[in-house]
Formats: C-alpha cells, structure tokens, sequence
C-alpha cells in the first residue's frame, strides 16, 4: 500500500459521509453526470518545508491555508451561493507513519492565469526550497498556447503550473 493511500481512504469516506448526512451542500459532487476531483493528497515528512513551499505560490491561485494538527489544507474560497470550491489540497503525514514518497509518474498541476504568472510561480516556488524538473515555456508534445513550469516540492512531489490561454502568444507566434 501506497504511504498515502490510507489517509485518502479515510478522507474519502468522510467526504461520503458528509455529502450523505447533507447532500444539498455538494450538488456538483451529486449529480452523477459530471466526474469532479474533490482533493488533491500528497504526503510530506516535513510540514514547515512543504508549508514554505506550497504557500510561495497556491495564495495566488486563490487558496487559503487552514493548519491544523493533521497538516495542511489548501482550500479554495466559496463563491457566492456556493457551499465550497474544489478541488482541495492537502499536504500530510502519511497516515501509517512511514516516509512519505512521491509517486511515479504522478503529478499535480495548478492552472495559473497567465504565462508571466507561470514563471513568477514557478520562480517563488524554487525559491521556496523546490527543485526545477523543467522552466517554463512551450512544449512541442502540447498544443500551441499550452506554457508549463514543472518542479518538485521538498518531498519530491512532480508539480506543474499551466497557462493554455489563446489570447496569449503563443508557440509559434514571431
């Protein structure tokens, strides 16, 4: 079993529960035709590390830290008439005690507004104690507008900040 995955197990079953006990509150989880990821776990051995890391850049994608003594939740602000907003992320110990590790060829990616946000991130991000798996920039195997940055949080946890917007140059503009 993977280090995480009795954590998301237990979290998944409360998420049930909840949408259970109040199923009004999750309209978008309910409805059976739409397919919606609700959280996003990766674990950390080191919580004021990952903390460092992940609040250089997810601020500005509009979450919000909520600590607590299970670790870290990244949530995103409820819009109005909304109950929440998804997907959360969470950065935890594993639930069995054993070392956190990042999964192979598992990757996280946070879409960001613009390509200049891409490499403002990307750079708060490194500065943040992250290793660089790519500089931002286009990619031959994506489509024309589709500008990346990839990096790595502390722990080794493959992340990618995205910006695929058509009114931005893009990858073969002159």
């Amino acid at each position: 079993m993977r280090p995480c995955l009795q954590w998301d197990i237990e979290l998944h079953n409360v998420l049930v529960y909840k949408m259970q006990q109040n199923p009004w509150q999750w309209p978008i989880l309910r409805q059976g035709t739409h397919s919606m990821i609700a959280y996003v776990s990766v674990g950390t051995d080191d919580i004021a590390r990952a903390k460092r890391f992940y609040s250089a850049f997810l601020p500005a994608l509009d979450y919000v830290l909520k600590e607590g003594p299970e670790g870290l939740s990244y949530v995103l602000a409820a819009q109005r008439g909304q109950s929440g907003a998804l997907p959360d992320f969470y950065v935890k110990p594993t639930f069995d005690g054993r070392p956190a590790s990042a999964g192979n060829g598992a990757m996280v990616a946070f879409q960001v507004r613009s390509q200049m946000q891409v490499r403002d991130l990307h750079a708060a991000a490194l500065a943040a104690g992250g290793r660089d798996e790519g500089q931002p920039g286009f990619r031959d195997a994506y489509g024309p507008h589709f500008y990346v940055g990839y990096l790595r949080d502390p722990q080794g946890n493959k992340i990618a900040l995205f910006c695929d917007d058509p009114d931005e140059p893009g990858r073969d503009a002159s």
